[in-house]
């Protein structure tokens, strides 16, 4: 006697019991999965990316915002402020770096950072090929954009204004590949760096252009002269990433420059920190709807084995009196829920990608942005064995009249 075939059979037999007990089972498992795995992909966000910033100093505006911005990337900057204010914050004794950062181009949706060398050992990250940066319009590229780009060393591409792709306002200042760093799981993966000096010739070449529809060629010629001449410190850069040297600076240096210059300074731990208490809430919501979902999923797989040995009760009878003994009966159903399981699983694997990439697009986060953690075998396996569990109980549960069956009665019945 072939169980496995059995069991099979038993499946096709009920197509709608089956095809409702595996749906929901799989899309139970998708939700518990899923939530697990932007949860753990949101917390190695702010481990991995704050490892060394302990301040954020931007333009007045939300402190959320400048973090987002500034630290992941994923947000549009508050403003501008002045390099010359910010190279005077940094020159604090308690501040063990400051490592400026100016951005507002793309290219093919990849931000664009100036910055400075600093950058790179700010998220521990080292050059794979290549070299560091020497002069303006050089930049080093985060591993995950060479490899989605397909450029190597040495080639060269036009910027784009803005922080989304578009081809309406290309710069016309070429950028030359000089470095590929090694992958890092941060989101210097997802950059492309540059110096401080390529950001302000790129956009001071482009304010000149705009100036050319209102004014004579020779005006703008010693426009633009006047502004080869201008200093560093007259320009301005989107924010300044702070580390402290000891815990004492975090009482003073954000209360002082908040009450008394006209940048902001943001604590990014803490303001991901309440990020994360909101967006738990919801996310703790939609595991006990999994869960839920888990429990109807079991009661459906409850009644289909349930009735299904109910109505078979004759041909289990007549399986015993040819020599099946109630162990191989047991066994049977619980192959068939195993298979369900198995399907279940399969096709809920399937839905987490499909889900997460839909709510990726929705979000208007690009998944360039975004570094979808995945689950580490650990919590798979604690919801695996919650999920097998659920079920196991649920069969062991249908399995009773096969446990007191009464051979000679069902077979006289029948009869």
């Amino acid at each position: 006697m072939n169980i496995w075939k059995i069991s099979i059979r038993n499946i096709k037999s009920k197509p709608l019991y089956s095809f409702l007990s595996i749906f929901i089972l799989s899309l139970s498992i998708t939700l518990l999965l899923g939530i697990q795995q932007l949860k753990k992909s949101f917390e190695a966000q702010i481990e991995n990316n704050l490892s060394q910033i302990d301040l954020v100093i931007g333009a007045k505006g939300s402190p959320l915002q400048l973090t987002l911005a500034s630290v992941l990337h994923i947000d549009t900057p508050t403003g501008n402020i002045p390099y010359k204010e910010a190279k005077k914050i940094s020159k604090n004794s308690m501040i063990k770096l400051a490592v400026p950062i100016s951005y507002g181009d793309n290219y093919k949706g990849y931000r664009i950072v100036g910055t400075t060398n600093q950058f790179i050992s700010l998220y521990k990250a080292e050059l794979e090929k290549g070299r560091k940066v020497k002069k303006a319009m050089e930049v080093i590229l985060g591993n995950t954009v060479a490899k989605e780009l397909n450029l190597k060393i040495g080639d060269s591409f036009l910027s784009s204004h803005g922080l989304i792709e578009n081809n309406i306002e290309v710069h016309s200042d070429k950028l030359t590949v000089v470095g590929i760093l090694k992958p890092t799981q941060k989101v210097i993966d997802h950059l492309i760096i540059n110096n401080l000096e390529s950001v302000w010739k790129t956009h001071d070449h482009g304010n000149n252009e705009k100036h050319e529809e209102h004014k004579q060629h020779e005006e703008h010629e010693e426009q633009e002269e006047h502004e080869e001449h201008e200093e560093h410190e007259d320009k301005e850069i989107t924010s300044l990433l702070v580390t402290f040297k000891n815990p004492r600076a975090f009482l003073t240096i954000p209360r002082k420059i908040n009450k008394h210059t006209s940048m902001q300074a943001a604590l990014p731990k803490y303001e991901l920190g309440k990020l994360y208490k909101y967006t738990n809430i919801g996310l703790q919501t939609i595991s006990w709807i999994g869960y839920l979902i888990l429990i109807i999923s079991c009661v459906i797989i409850f009644i289909s084995s349930y009735k299904m040995i109910k109505e078979r009760a004759f041909d289990l009878a007549i399986l015993r009196t040819y020599g099946a003994n109630n162990y191989q009966l047991i066994k049977m159903v619980i192959y068939e829920g195993g298979i369900i399981v198995l399907i279940a699983f399969l096709l809920g694997l399937l839905l987490i990608k499909i889900a997460l990439g839909t709510i990726v697009s929705l979000i208007q986060i690009s998944n360039q942005q975004i570094i979808l953690q995945e689950l580490v075998f650990k919590d798979f396996l604690q919801i695996a064995s919650f999920v097998f569990l659920m079920v196991f109980l649920s069969i062991s549960l249908a399995i009773y009249p096969i446990i007191n069956m009464n051979i000679s009665t069902i077979l006289s019945n029948e009869k």
